[in-house]
């Protein structure tokens, strides 16, 4: 075989290759409906990929966006936190058309501040299999049709994908690394995202066996997190909270389920470039429900007084 006969059969195998999606202009973490509009103008072909994670799909879907329930990458209801097996992921992005290297945007239902732990939730497990590009979608679906811009009522047709990626630990911390720490004294910065009284004990998630928060732990709400108008903050601005705060360390956040954490990861990692922020996924569900040590656990007769208290009070206002 001559050499021009090898330099032909190449050049026909590059030609017959898939192009590699890349990051468009103007991409970055979170992205306003204006700028999403603007990168899928320029988009062509199967350039991008976009979740929309909210359950209920009767408000229509962003054009070209696929379904992706947020309850197919959560666990059961006694431990939603956890993680779905492997296969059931590869399942997802089966369905999906995921690719590691398309860039993908995640869009909640925009209802409200706390609705963000969706779309955050699933672009740490997106990025913890693998995915190279992603965003979130700043004031989800909402936001996208306040804006005046176009929603179709079905949802768009994506080719399967075939990639069966492994699930990284590099941003997750489990159960038994946090008990391990916990039991050698050694324990990372613990950062709680749950609204105060549910740090101090007062509180609990339904599902959880007990009240109260991980030992050694220091709270910071998810709230700060967004603007007056329930936007999420700027990453400039981001970065500012995180040293007003003294969040500039690597720091594990944790919450009820993973989904209010999920949302301090985002603005600490994505946003203000925390490098090395990891989230404890199955957060106080999992952690309560065993026989491990806990900070701020009121007796059963001081918590349940206190949730009578709280009823009287919200029953007065």
């Amino acid at each position: 075989m001559t050499i021009r006969s090898l330099l032909a059969g190449a050049a026909v195998a590059l030609a017959a290759a898939p192009a590699v999606a890349e990051a468009p202009e103007g991409w970055a973490p979170l992205l306003e409906p204006s700028e999403l509009a603007s990168i899928l103008d320029r988009a062509t072909g199967d350039e991008i990929r976009i979740l929309q994670v909210n359950q209920d799909h009767a408000d229509g879907y962003i054009p070209g966006a696929v379904r992706a329930p947020y309850a197919e990458w959560r666990g059961p209801a006694e431990n939603p936190g956890a993680l779905p097996d492997l296969a059931e992921l590869h399942e997802v992005i089966a369905r999906t058309g995921i690719e590691a290297d398309i860039p993908v945007v995640v869009v909640h239902a925009g209802t409200d501040t706390t609705d963000f732990g969706s779309a955050a939730r699933v672009y740490w497990t997106l990025k913890s299999l693998g995915v190279e590009d992603l965003a979130i979608l700043d004031g989800g679906l909402a936001a996208w049709k306040e804006a005046g811009l176009p929603v179709e009522r079905e949802e768009a047709g994506v080719f399967a994908s075939d990639w069966q990626p492994d699930l990284s630990d590099k941003w997750r911390v489990t159960s038994a690394d946090l008990a391990a720490s916990v039991e050698s004294g050694e324990t990372a910065k613990l950062v709680d995202a749950r609204p105060l009284e549910f740090f101090e004990g007062r509180s609990a998630h339904g599902a959880a066996g007990r009240p109260g928060t991980l030992p050694g732990a220091e709270n910071l709400s998810y709230e700060v997190w967004f603007e007056d108008d329930g936007s999420m903050v700027s990453p400039e601005r981001a970065r500012a909270i995180a040293e007003e705060t003294g969040q500039t360390e690597p720091s594990v956040a944790f919450c009820n389920t993973g989904h209010w954490a999920a949302i301090n990861w985002f603005a600490l990692s994505e946003l203000a470039g925390i490098e090395d922020t990891r989230m404890y996924a199955e957060s106080m569900v999992d952690w309560s429900q065993s026989d491990l040590p806990m900070m701020n656990q009121p007796s059963r007769l001081e918590f349940y007084w206190q949730q009578v208290t709280d009823w009287v009070d919200g029953f007065r206002s």
